[in-house]
């Protein structure tokens, strides 16, 4: 009897031991198998702290409405600035720029923006001087006047980059594609000599910029331009018999403060 009892024990260590192991090798195979699953880019993202795209700025199907409006003035009495001396000119320049967008999928929008803008510059006298005694080179301009309107419009496409699951202030990446015109009039001297010109343009440039929502739809936003393509050509006409022609073309990489703009957005 006592044989049969240490055999029982020992039968039962043994399947004790048999399940441990099974258990243990169960464990390291699930964790061989969650070792190996990949882990997708947005859960990269999230891990990094960049972003989180589950976190929707602009939820699909909202309409986006929006714009910006510059205005600027000055004048110059007896002003001098570097060689240039007796500087008495005003002018004034105004911009309008509205947007309208929609979006297909959350976080990025596909839309239109306008622009047009009036620049006005009137020059009664200015003063160069180059140089001394009898190698100077003195310059004068008794009248200049110059007025130009330029338009355009740009087929745009955005999209925003939430900061991790914050839905008040977010980052967008903005891209345009844009085809416009100008006319300018130029009048100069006494007898008056004057210059009418005619230009088109079509730019593709990149936009980045950050937006802050004030309330649930009410957003302020400001961008600057980083990168440009650009094609412009410009005929003259001056004192309605001569005639020129001027193209040109650029492409740029390098923040330009000229074109930082400030505005507002509604999201409805």
């Amino acid at each position: 009897m006592q044989l049969r009892k240490l055999f029982t024990a020992l039968a039962a260590t043994t399947l004790l031991a048999t399940n441990a192991t099974a258990q243990s090798s169960d464990t390291l195979a699930t964790d061989t198998t969650s070792s190996e699953v990949v882990v997708s880019r947005s859960e990269q993202r999230a891990n990094r702290g960049l972003s989180n795209m589950k976190t929707h700025i602009v939820p699909k199907g909202q309409w986006v409405f929006g714009g910006t409006l510059t205005y600027s003035t000055h004048t110059n009495s007896d002003y001098s600035l570097l060689v240039v001396n007796n500087i008495d000119s005003k002018g004034y320049t105004v911009k309008v720029s509205p947007m309208v967008g929609y979006s297909l999928v959350s976080n990025s929008i596909i839309g239109m923006r306008g622009m047009y803008s009036r620049s006005s510059l009137v020059l009664d006298s200015a003063e160069l001087n180059l140089g001394e005694g009898d190698a100077a080179i003195n310059m004068q301009v008794d009248h200049y006047d110059m007025i130009k309107h330029s338009y355009n419009v740009a087929a745009i496409w955005r999209q925003y980059i939430p900061l991790g699951r914050n839905k008040r202030i977010g980052l967008f990446a903005e891209f345009q594609l844009a085809a416009g015109g100008s006319q300018s009039k130029f009048a100069e001297g006494s007898p008056i000599r004057g210059t009418y010109a005619e230009g088109f343009d079509i730019s593709l440039g990149a936009n980045p910029g950050v937006v802050a929502f004030m309330t649930n739809n009410i957003a302020l936003e400001v961008n600057i331009g980083i990168l440009g393509l650009n094609y412009s050509h410009t005929r003259q006409v001056h004192n309605q018999v001569a005639t020129g022609n001027t193209s040109s073309s650029s492409m740029n990489f390098k923040i330009n403060i000229l074109s930082i703009g400030l505005g507002a957005a509604f999201y409805l």
